[in-house]
Formats: structure tokens, C-alpha cells, sequence
């Protein structure tokens, strides 16, 4: 199990549109970088080629614990399937990943990647500016049987036809239950006087802002620009009264651990985590609800290696591989059958994951989760003008 997350270390700063050009083509979907659909394929070259090159975040893959270049899930798949993995770690920012391939992707040219992990706020914009693939379910037996049907038709990717989830996670509240001495259950409790100044939220939009609207009440698979306006002019009152102590990327970890903050906008894989070291923090959604989200598979333009990138993410959807895979990342597994093949592990901390309902939503969290709609890219220069406003940037 890894000392710190992936998310722990570099997720915090992906937040932020991107800019000039290429904000121009992903924000507004501009016709010239628009590929369309009989222009996204390359002649595959799996069956002559047992490779594909695969880029993933650091630290979001299982790995040996006495050989830290190993890693048992990725050694099983080429072990049984003859296929060579290159596996890169180079993905530390959404949007620094997306301006470092999408020069190849407007021109049509291939990234030489097979296979991308990215985070479903943009991946909709991959999919919406048609620069990855439809994948052939029919290669793809486990998908279709195991994918968590809660994850399995985001607003930006009907029926997930470009896109399978890696992990996913929960966007909650995270709080000092000894220090604060009181519950936290709405998240209307973190305006209460006791945590004035005491009290983070994250700094990206896309990050933040589903379970604030959900704070104020709103459905956020169908929300507004009115509900937005009124969720940030209460954030904004917060912040002239000095209520809201910063706002922060994954550096709330620290404040939390340290007392500094006793309340923040956290991911639930960071609170497994800190647990471990403070069981004090305790993690919850709130009544009105939390946001859902997922960071995906995808497979760019012109990959060479479709074919075999298919059965590389089919590989992860094995009850018995998720489940290797959730004991070491410790976020919402996107396979709920992983659950029954920890529970009967002999090892007392993989079966008590069996249990944990930050990595195996229960049902009665389940009601209180959703996938928030898409910021659209005529609305996103707007709402993000606002809110960056308030955090400051």
C-alpha cells in the first residue's frame, strides 16, 4: 500500500483552464481542432505488435513491495497475454498533459500513447472535441459485466463508449472529530462560528463546485448558472468575513494532520490515508449529497496498439485484478465484484477494505452520490472568471 496517494501528491494544481490556443480549442471546441469520427483510427497494429505504451499518474498502480519496479497487476496482464507494457508516470496535471499531446491531436498526428488516465471533468473534453476512440465493448467481457453501473454513463460519455473508469473517488468534507468536538453531517455545518477560519475548500472549479451546489440543494446532474451565481456569492460572503481560512489543492492534507484547519473539501482517498495515522479525521458525505467523479481510460487518436489497450483495460476489470489494484490505491473501486474477493482474503487490512465504504460505497452512501453535469464549454469561461475571482487566482 503506498505511503501517500497519487492524488496526495500531484492532483491538487489540475484544476485550471487551460490557456491562449489551446484554451481557445478545448474550452470552446473551435471547428478546426475537431476531429471527426472516420479520421480518429489508425490501421491497428496489435496483432503483428505485442506492445502499447500506457501513461498513468505517478503513484496509481500497485507495486511490489520488495522491488518497487514491479508491479504484480501489470506483470499478470503480460505474463498471460504476451503483450509488453511501456508504463509511463508522466502524467502530473490534467491540463499540463493536455497541452503536451494536444498538438499531435488537432493536426491529426498520433501522441504515442496507447492508452491515457485522465480525470472525467476533462475527459470531456477529449471527448468532446472527438479526439479519443470508441471502444469495441465486444473485447471487452469484463467491462461489460463488472463496471459499477453508477459510474457507467456519465453526462459527457453515454454508455462510456470512449472512456472506462480507473478509479473514482468521492469529493466530501473531512474534519478533526477529537478537536472540533462535534459532528459535521450538511455541509452548511462548516459555516457554523466554531470554524471560523479554521475551514479549506478546494481551489479548482471543477474540483469544488458540485458539492457546494449540493449544499445549497441542488440537483447537480441538472444544475444552472443561477444555482452557481448563488452558491459562489455565499462562498464569496465567507471569504470577506474571513470564514474560509484558504483555499488549496491537496495541501489541506497537512493543515488537517497538523490542527491548523479542522474542517476541508477532501477526497476520500486522502482521508484512508490519513486515518491510518490520525484516526481523529473521519470523512463524510453530507446529507444533501457529495460528488461521484472518476478518472478514466481512454484511448487517444491514431494509437497504434488499439486493440491490445482494450485488453489491457478489460484486464483491470477481473474481479480478482481490481481488487489487487483497490488494496494498494485505496480509492472507490469502479469494480463492486473486487469487494467479495477482498472480503475473503486472509490478510486482516485487504479483507477490512471489504468493509470500508470510501472504497466500496455502501447503499445508503450511494444515495447521496451523484455525477455532476458537465461544465459546457460556452458556459465554462464565465463560471471559471467568477470563481477564480473568489479563490484569487
Amino acid at each position: 500500500m503506498a505511503d501517500l496517494s497519487r492524488r496526495s501528491l500531484l492532483r491538487g494544481m489540475g484544476t485550471i483552464g487551460v490557456t491562449g490556443a489551446l484554451a481557445a480549442a478545448a474550452g470552446c471546441g473551435v471547428p478546426p481542432a475537431y476531429v471527426e469520427a472516420a479520421d480518429r483510427t489508425s490501421p491497428d497494429r496489435s496483432a503483428r505488435d505485442h506492445r502499447l505504451v500506457f501513461a498513468n499518474w505517478p503513484l496509481y498502480i500497485d507495486v511490489d513491495d520488495h522491488d518497487k519496479q514491479r508491479r504484480p497487476t501489470l506483470d499478470a496482464f503480460q505474463r498471460r497475454t504476451g503483450i509488453s507494457v511501456t508504463y509511463t508516470e508522466e502524467i502530473n496535471d490534467n491540463d499540463e498533459f493536455f497541452g503536451k499531446i494536444s498538438p499531435a491531436l488537432m493536426n491529426h498526428q498520433p501522441t504515442g500513447r496507447d492508452l491515457i488516465v485522465i480525470s472525467d471533468w476533462m475527459c470531456a473534453r477529449y471527448v468532446r472535441l472527438g479526439w479519443v476512440q470508441e471502444m469495441d465493448r465486444a473485447a471487452q467481457p469484463h467491462v461489460a459485466k463488472y463496471l459499477d453501473p453508477q459510474l457507467a454513463s456519465p453526462p459527457f460519455d453515454p454508455g462510456r463508449k470512449h472512456s472506462v473508469p480507473w478509479q473514482s473517488g468521492i469529493t466530501g468534507i473531512a474534519y478533526n472529530r477529537r478537536k472540533l468536538g462535534r459532528e459535521i453531517r450538511h455541509t452548511s455545518d462548516l459555516w457554523k462560528d466554531d470554524l471560523r477560519g479554521r475551514v479549506t475548500l478546494l481551489s479548482g472549479l471543477d474540483e469544488s463546485f458540485a458539492m457546494l451546489l449540493q449544499g445549497e440543494g441542488v440537483d447537480i446532474t441538472r444544475w444552472t448558472a443561477d444555482d452557481f451565481h448563488r452558491m459562489a456569492d455565499r462562498i464569496r460572503r465567507l471569504v470577506d468575513r474571513g470564514h474560509i481560512r484558504r483555499f488549496t489543492g491537496n495541501d489541506y492534507i497537512k493543515d488537517l494532520d497538523s490542527g491548523d484547519v479542522l474542517a476541508a473539501q477532501a477526497y476520500s482517498g486522502d482521508v484512508i490515508q490519513l486515518r491510518a495515522d490520525n484516526p481523529d479525521i473521519a470523512f463524510v458525505v453530507p446529507e444533501e449529497g457529495a460528488e461521484l467523479w472518476a478518472e478514466s481510460l481512454m484511448i487517444p487518436n491514431l494509437a497504434d496498439h488499439k486493440s491490445n489497450a482494450e485488453k489491457l483495460i478489460d484486464h483491470y476489470y477481473r474481479p480478482e485484478v481490481a481488487a489487487d489494484l483497490a488494496a494498494w490505491v485505496n480509492y472507490v473501486c469502479p469494480v463492486p465484484a473486487a469487494r467479495d474477493v477482498l472480503a475473503s482474503s486472509k490478510d486482516k487490512e485487504r479483507a477490512a477494505l471489504a468493509e470500508d465504504p470510501l472504497v466500496f460505497p455502501d447503499a445508503a452512501m450511494r444515495k447521496r452520490l451523484a455525477i455532476a453535469r458537465d461544465i459546457t464549454s460556452k458556459e465554462r469561461p464565465a463560471l471559471a472568471k467568477e470563481w477564480n475571482g473568489i479563490v484569487g487566482l
